[in-house]
């Protein structure tokens, strides 16, 4: 999240009065975050103080943004706890400010957990798992935008600002993942939509309660498998400033697996490719973190993610594939 358009405060106090949100006491632009416009906006209505996120959308458009917000509304009526988009009176969800798609949903309570244990995971494997289920029959369908044809298309972009070593990195994963996609097993992969964007700082604990998963305009439909990876190379690897940033967790790794399976057993085509799309979920991020630092976009309040931290977990997938088959795939809460 950043700020790249600067919203007046009467602008966000007609949007929320439009809403039934009560009168605006306090706007501030949220600091992080790479694509699209954030604040948190505070009212009050008849005594009671309300919390929104505000949120200003910088890429994508009226036409793609009903997916996102229907897709938020749909798994909070299936009890998923995810934000809520505000409507007027008249049931609009989608709303225009300075000129651009906007949304207003309920802040979360609770703050996200950046260094999480193995109850942090497994909380968070049994509500992926819950809302997958949640959302098969959700009736409206988009590709995820950041998906292998993104990949083809950026890499060639971004490939003039590698190392010789980089390069060969990344066109070997990129092939490796075509190859995937055309095999049997991956067309087997059950789908529907997907987070596709489910890191630590996208999901709200208060205490040891999971109050929510958030920001969900990276959603689309993809394989589930590739949500539960890139949650596996976020939450489950070590985050440090040495040599071992990157590397795998099993501990935490294993109880995000269980509490998924739990709900959602995995298929034999999803145990089967369950090590090339760690490998593919790490080549995502490291793609698109190459393409916001070294093409980036101007923006009032930005912080742009290193690189080098998806590289280290991609080399570390690569390295250590055969391991991390044996410590997955062998673990009691795989078994067939």
């Amino acid at each position: 999240m950043a700020v790249y358009t600067e919203v007046s405060f009467d602008e966000a106090a007609a949007l929320l009065h439009a809403l039934d949100l009560g009168t605006l006491t306090q706007l501030q632009g949220i600091k992080g975050g790479i694509e699209n416009t954030n604040y948190f906006v505070t009212s009050e209505r008849n005594g009671e103080v309300l919390e929104h996120v505000l949120t200003l959308f910088e890429r994508l458009s009226f036409e793609q943004l009903p997916f996102y917000l229907h897709l938020m509304k749909h798994l909070a009526g299936k009890g998923i706890a995810v934000p809520d988009p505000a409507a007027t009176s008249a049931g609009e969800i989608l709303h225009r400010v300075q000129g651009k798609p906007a949304a207003v949903v309920n802040k979360l309570r609770g703050r996200s957990e950046l260094r999480p244990g193995a109850s942090h995971c497994h909380a968070v494997g049994d509500m992926l798992a819950r809302m997958h289920l949640a959302g098969r029959d959700f009736g409206m369908s988009q590709p995820n935008l950041r998906g292998l044809p993104w990949w083809n298309e950026t890499v060639p972009v971004v490939l003039p600002f590698l190392s010789t070593p980089q390069a060969a990195l990344i066109r070997s994963e990129l092939a490796l993942q075509n190859h995937v996609a055309a095999s049997p097993a991956y067309a087997a992969l059950p789908r529907g939509p997907i987070h596709a964007d489910l890191f630590r700082d996208n999901v709200m604990f208060d205490g040891a309660e999971l109050t929510g998963f958030f920001d969900f305009y990276f959603a689309g439909c993809d394989s589930f498998l590739f949500d539960i990876a890139v949650c596996l190379n976020d939450w489950c690897v070590q985050h440090s400033d040495d040599a071992h940033d990157g590397t795998h967790d099993a501990a935490r790794a294993q109880a995000l697996l269980s509490a998924y399976q739990a709900v959602r057993p995995l298929t034999a085509a999803e145990r089967s490719l369950l090590v090339p799309m760690l490998r593919a979920g790490a080549l995502r991020f490291w793609i698109s973190r190459l393409w916001d630092l070294h093409l980036p976009r101007e923006a009032a309040m930005l912080q742009a993610h290193d690189p080098a931290h998806f590289e280290r977990v991609l080399r570390d997938r690569v390295n250590h594939a055969t391991d991390l088959a044996s410590s997955l795939l062998e673990h009691p809460c795989l078994a067939v």
